[in-house]
């Protein structure tokens, strides 16, 4: 089949401002839309740099420096102030915000609990998720659905089986209400947030701990729930891996605070992470028919059970690229920030202690120096037979030893969650008003995109 798609769509994105914006406009574009405090020139350059509040402020785009941050001098690179106090109350102190060697031996232990031999135990959970809410969808077909609660509501279920063993039909209202306040009222940073170290409380810190007490008791009620229930012999769950986890140099295991705050730590980044991803996945395939029927084509000769979910992942090439090709425009992690400790140089750049050090996907992935047609959707630039991006030029999950340990859970469920509703329906726009992305913790839509599902003409095959 022809990779070519006819008419390739250029999704609409923020104005970006013809020159660095001064401190005022910065901080109103960091608290309603992060993805345009860079300037146009940012995405033809190597790097921007400029004095921002008496600091070195630099975004970074050439694979050497980029390099050097993520891969060649990462211990010279601490988490920014702003970062520390805004996921510190939905994370604690878990796998992505510890440092040195707490992480070492976070890592050491979580990694086993996510990689390639448990993928087919995962797969299930998603595929058996993904069934029910296809199911569902059905019923209502034809009429306007949210696609972005939807999506939401889809991936925390999946969160919950892969996590728990257990559907969030109890819980899920709770959190998805709690993960929006986190977003309305403790996510944007302020001044303070960025000037204080994290060792001083910032105004907004003292909601922020108030939020932190109530989050962390729902996600111990939700362990106490999976505890209650009967214990089986072999591993069936995220949960089960992690209580087992042992740091294979140490032999230490999670205390019971650990393990809270490395289950808080995964549900948020593996749920609404690849929420945002499926929704932009869909919203780009309901304005590129041509683009969905080729996937549907591919979704409809392969079998999406819970027991072939994981095998079948070797024959959605045409999903994964569109995926892929989602994650590059529209990168759930939209920028990496960095402080630096001592005096250092990454590529061209000098930086002084305590410079501010920015990787934004968002403008890596659309740079105009690493990628032909950036600002055009063209999912077949990662089919098989086209050459891999660029070092450093795509990466949804960053790089280096902090690449996100989730990647490979989250790409399988991106991709089967993908096939199996474009193999089920077809996705059509209920208006034409653009979808305009919004950089506030994740890539979100600006408004609640409609969409109307429509059930193709034969089920996918069912194994």
């Amino acid at each position: 089949m022809d990779t070519a798609v006819t008419l390739p769509l250029r999704p609409p994105v923020p104005e970006a401002p013809e020159a660095p914006l001064r401190v005022r406009p910065f901080l109103r574009a960091i608290r309603t839309n992060a993805l345009t405090i860079w300037p146009k020139s940012a995405y033809r350059e190597d790097y921007t740099i400029r004095n921002f509040l008496g600091r070195t402020n630099v975004l970074l785009n050439t694979p050497e420096a980029i390099h050097h941050v993520l891969v060649g001098n990462p211990g010279n690179f601490r988490r920014s102030p702003a970062s520390i106090r805004i996921l510190r109350p939905i994370t604690g102190e878990g796998l992505l915000l510890s440092e040195g060697d707490t992480w070492k031996l976070q890592r050491r232990t979580v990694a086993p609990a996510l990689g390639p031999r448990v993928m087919p135990m995962l797969a299930r959970h998603i595929v058996a998720s993904t069934k029910q809410a296809v199911a569902k969808l059905e019923a209502t077909a034809g009429q306007p659905i949210d696609l972005l609660f939807t999506m939401q509501t889809l991936a925390l279920d999946i969160a919950g089986r892969s996590m728990f063993s257990l559907e969030m039909d109890r819980f899920g209202a709770q959190m998805r209400a709690m993960l929006y306040e986190f977003s309305e009222k403790y996510s944007k940073p302020h001044l303070l947030d960025m000037l204080l170290p994290p060792s001083i409380p910032a105004p907004g810190d003292f909601g922020r701990a108030r939020f932190k007490k109530r989050w962390m008791k729902l996600i111990e009620t939700i362990l106490s729930a999976r505890l209650a229930e009967p214990q089986p012999d072999a591993p069936r769950d995220l949960f089960d891996l992690l209580r087992a986890a042992r740091d294979p140099e140490t032999g230490a295991g999670f205390s019971p605070i650990q393990l809270r705050d490395q289950v808080a730590t995964l549900i948020l980044a593996g749920h609404e992470t690849t929420a945002v991803t499926l929704f932009w996945s869909l919203i780009m395939l309901a304005q590129a028919q041509e683009e969905q029927d080729w996937l549907a084509e591919e979704a409809r000769t392969v079998a999406i059970e819970p027991e072939t979910g994981h095998a079948a992942m070797a024959s959605l090439i045409r999903a994964r690229a569109v995926v892929n090709e989602t994650m590059r425009l529209f990168p759930a992690a939209f920028t990496v920030v960095r402080e630096t400790i001592a005096r250092d140089r990454a590529g061209a750049v000098d930086l002084p202690p305590r410079s501010v050090v920015m990787i934004a996907p968002w403008v890596l992935h659309r740079h105009h120096a690493l990628w032909q047609d950036p600002e055009l959707f063209k999912p077949a630039r990662f089919m098989p037979d086209q050459p891999a991006p660029a070092r450093f030029s795509f990466m949804p999950f960053g790089a280096g030893p902090r690449i996100c340990v989730g990647a490979q859970f989250a790409t399988t469920e991106a991709v089967l969650v993908l096939a199996a509703m474009i193999g089920r329906f077809r996705v059509t726009r209920t208006d034409s008003r653009p979808v305009m992305p919004v950089g506030i913790v994740t890539t979100q839509p600006d408004h609640a995109a409609n969409v109307v599902l429509t059930i193709r003409d034969a089920p996918a095959i069912v194994g």
